[in-house]
């Protein structure tokens, strides 16, 4: 057996043939141990080449104790990732007239990595679904022509890009609804005043009209329209926005949820319009390509549940029938109805395909949920926003930026301010080289 460190990038070796040359995208220390079948093997190492002969086959070589669980690789459905740290969804307001815009293909090209996942911000998937001025939309052509180059920095980046599509429901106001009606919801209980993305003040949101049964189709062929646009944009695949008390949530919570048709009641009534979300989105773009939102223990936008824990299993349970990609799960801890004790464990227990938590996860909070198998990819929102080589820094353990919550969304004059000026470990590449 021998033991040899290599800096990467760095370069494999060997078999008893051909030499083998490996690389990593990460500029760190790696131990790799190899076993021989006989002690009759001899090992050559050139230090200034990095490469390594052997006179006879490796029966195995693999890194040291020294792999971080949170970087290692994953096989996502039909995605080969080559870590586990995705990109949460971000809303910026930073499209103009519902529009995403030419700096947008900086912003995801310097966030992506190769094998790295990211899902844009949350699209709307009509002229109805808006409440927060300057969001995209997914709805028409010219939004679809529009996200084409930035899905295409990504994808020339080699990175796995996701949409989520997304209506608010009541979250909103007539300002932001066609001809100035008010918005549509489960319900017509209006919405109490929420804070304004900015921290000053409140905003006050015009009342809610309750969606008559047959218009309920509708919705479902929004979603899947926004999920055919997306392929159509280039997109890896989509994530339908079924949390935080946008429209499906407001189905989905007994909070919000009054109504006494089959969308309301029980819970199999109340889940009713999600699936068929997914349902019809499946169909439109198949299962592989589809990923859903959730957030059971959650009481944004005045949206919480009696039964967080048995809402969230009825959904994966639900879900598992669909054979979506994966499932992305808000932590108790972010905004919760739930006890202290509560965690998503069970959700992860019960869900077939990918698990994704999100949620105030740091480095160490996210290698932890990998190696104890609680789930298979962890979502950053405020780190990686802050930090758009936010996986190189997790594999150097390298300090982090600080965020600024005050350009989260568009107030200053430049949009570029806290949004692609974040810098990098390393200045001179500005994070667009690869």
């Amino acid at each position: 057996m021998a033991h040899v460190t290599l800096n990467t990038p760095s370069f494999l070796l060997f078999s008893s043939k051909s030499l083998i040359r490996f690389s990593s995208i990460y500029s760190s220390t790696f131990t790799f141990t190899f076993h021989f079948k006989s002690n009759s093997n001899r090992i050559n190492f050139n230090p200034n080449t990095a490469t390594m002969a052997a006179t006879a086959t490796a029966a195995a070589a693999a890194p040291s104790h020294q792999t971080i669980p949170l970087l290692t690789p994953y096989k996502m459905g039909k995605f080969n990732l080559s870590h586990r740290v995705v990109l949460a969804p971000l809303t910026r307001e930073r499209s103009y007239n519902n529009v995403p815009q030419p700096h947008a293909v900086l912003y995801y090209s310097q966030r992506t990595s190769k094998g790295g996942l990211l899902i844009a911000e949350a699209t709307g998937v009509s002229d109805t679904a808006q409440g927060y001025p300057n969001t995209p939309g997914i709805w028409t052509k010219e939004q679809v022509e529009a996200w084409k180059p930035i899905v295409d920095a990504v994808h020339a980046k080699g990175g796995v890009f996701f949409c989520q599509i997304w209506h608010v429901g009541r979250v909103s106001d007539s300002s932001y609804q066609p001809n100035g009606q008010a918005p549509i919801s489960s319900t017509d209980k209006p919405l109490p005043p929420t804070p304004r993305t900015n921290g000053l003040g409140y905003i006050e949101h015009t009342p809610p009209r309750r969606l008559r049964t047959d218009e309920i189709p509708h919705i479902v062929n929004d979603f899947r329209v926004a999920a055919r646009n997306a392929i159509e944009a280039g997109f890896d695949g989509v994530e339908i926005h079924g949390a935080h008390g946008y429209l499906l949530d407001q189905f989905l919570k007994d909070q919000a949820n009054d109504r006494t048709d089959q969308y309301g009641g029980s819970l199999e009534n109340r889940c009713r319009l999600p699936l068929e979300v997914v349902e019809a989105v499946v169909n439109e773009v198949g299962a592989d390509r589809v990923g859903i939102r959730l957030s059971p223990f959650a009481d944004f936008n005045d949206c919480g549940d009696s039964n967080p824990l048995q809402l969230g299993l009825y959904m994966v349970n639900a879900l598992n029938k669909y054979n979506i990609v994966y499932c992305h799960m808000v932590e108790p801890r972010m905004g919760t109805v739930g006890g202290p004790d509560e965690n998503l464990t069970p959700m992860r227990k019960v869900f077939n395909g990918t698990f994704i938590v999100a949620g105030g996860y740091d480095r160490e909070d996210g290698i932890k949920a990998i190696a104890e198998d609680r789930a298979d990819l962890v979502a950053y929102g405020r780190l990686f926003l802050a930090n758009p080589d936010l996986p190189k820094r997790f594999a150097l353990n390298a300090p982090l930026n600080k965020y600024n919550r005050q350009t989260f969304y568009h107030e200053d004059p430049d949009p570029l301010v806290g949004y692609t000026d974040y810098p990098f470990l390393d200045e001179e590449s500005n994070g667009v080289a690869s």
